[in-house]
């Protein structure tokens, strides 16, 4: 049986179904093991882990931990009341906005390619060239975040690196927009995101991308990144004081155990804070080299939970409402029993987006697609109700494909 546990209550002997937490961040070669020593208890409090998930069946109990079903449902009551606050009405349809996407998407890459490229050779970063890129993404997110976003959501091993940046600065942009923030704090913010990983240049590339668990020696090398970026962008004159500040903290946790600096709570900017927390997501729902990437929906709940101890409560839920509790691009299954892609939240219930339906379970065979408002009633182009999300492995379908009719 899984449970849920807090971390203090770890011994030997116990088995370690879950490490629940971003799994760049812990210093484990396997997600799974037997404790078999203080030691690992240790390392496991160490890396700022404050709950994990034991397979009682394999190894110790805890009589009185909640089994992981239960904490699951428990979460979910609390992300549905999340789930009631007003989105940000559409500017632009995501078709219609698509094109546009594919083309800053591509800039945007390309722009931080060469970035990471001059900062490898020692040269100053030219702002100048980042500005109107920062602008274009900004412009994109106001007309219909959802074709941007979704579209970042797909990246290789070969171009990750440049693209986790250029989806950061995007996500930011968005979650700043939604808290109605002012144009110009938000311009700082997107230069920010789009730089933040600039430090990253430094790190050779047989650890950057290599297709397997890292070292302590090689994690120590990767976490040297913000304080060697924050170094670098400082030679640029034209990088304020904001950018600087994202790029140094993006990886401190309000419970101090981030790095470079450990600063714990309000010691860390808010937008450093902001920053963090679309770094995470972002870094969870990709594919890497040796690990498959979360579905978004269920890193926004992994994420909820961490905000216990890692991130602020307050902006975590904030930034759900500004993605949405099931974001574009997500698959979700429906009572009906028909799969769909999320391609547009609802103005005022998050729960019942607009979905394009796809794929049948009951028959496990492609539908002609159908756009589904769950907003909707019956003849008016909706009567279904999302079940809850699906990991397209499951079903072994690429629902980007349908996210556009």
């Amino acid at each position: 049986m899984l449970k849920k546990v807090d971390a203090s209550q770890l011994k030997v002997g116990m088995y370690i179904h879950d490490l629940s937490c971003d799994w760049m961040a812990h210093p484990f070669v396997r997600n799974r093991f037997e404790i078999v020593s203080d030691a690992e208890i240790r390392k496991i409090v160490g890396a700022g882990i404050r709950e994990v998930v034991i397979d009682a069946a394999r190894g110790l109990d805890v009589a009185d931990a909640p089994t992981l079903r239960e904490a699951q449902a428990a979460l979910e009551k609390e992300v549905v009341h999340i789930a009631t606050a007003p989105a940000r009405p559409l500017k632009t349809a995501l078709g219609q906005e698509m094109q546009q996407a594919v083309r800053i998407r591509n800039q945007a890459a390309g722009l931080v390619r060469n970035v990471m490229a001059d900062a490898r050779l020692g040269k100053a970063i030219e702002i100048g060239g980042v500005q109107p890129v920062v602008q274009n993404i900004t412009e994109s997110i106001l007309r219909n975040p959802g074709a941007l976003l979704g579209l970042l959501r797909i990246k290789t091993k070969d171009d990750y690196t440049f693209l986790h940046s250029v989806s950061v600065c995007a996500l930011l942009v968005a979650f700043c927009h939604s808290r109605g923030m002012d144009d110009d704090l938000i311009r700082e913010a997107g230069l920010g995101a789009l730089l933040h990983d600039t430090g990253k240049a430094l790190v050779p590339d047989a650890i950057l991308n290599k297709p397997g668990p890292l070292t302590d020696a090689e994690f120590d090398i990767i976490r040297k990144h913000p304080e060697d970026g924050y170094n670098i962008l400082r030679q640029s004159p034209e990088v304020g004081q904001i950018a600087l500040d994202i790029t140094r903290h993006h990886h401190e946790r309000r419970d101090g155990t981030g790095y470079p600096d450990k600063l714990a709570g309000d010691a860390i900017s808010e937008l450093a804070q902001m920053a963090a927390i679309v770094d995470v997501y972002d870094a969870i729902t990709a594919d890497r080299c040796y690990h498959k990437g979360m579905p978004a929906a269920a890193a926004l709940r992994k994420m909820y939970e961490w905000s216990k101890f890692h991130f602020d409560p307050q902006l975590v839920q904030q930034f759900m409402r500004c993605v949405g509790i099931y974001p574009v691009g997500t698959l979700v299954l429906l009572e009906s029993g028909r799969l769909g892609v999320v391609v547009e939240p609802h103005e005022s219930n998050l729960l019942s987006p607009k979905v394009n339906v796809f794929f049948s379970t009951r028959t496990n065979v492609y539908i002609k697609p159908e756009m589904v408002d769950l907003a909707r009633g019956l003849g008016f182009g909706g009567a279904d109700k999302i079940v809850g999300h699906e990991d397209p492995l499951r079903w072994n379908v690429d629902p980007m494909r349908f996210l556009v009719l």
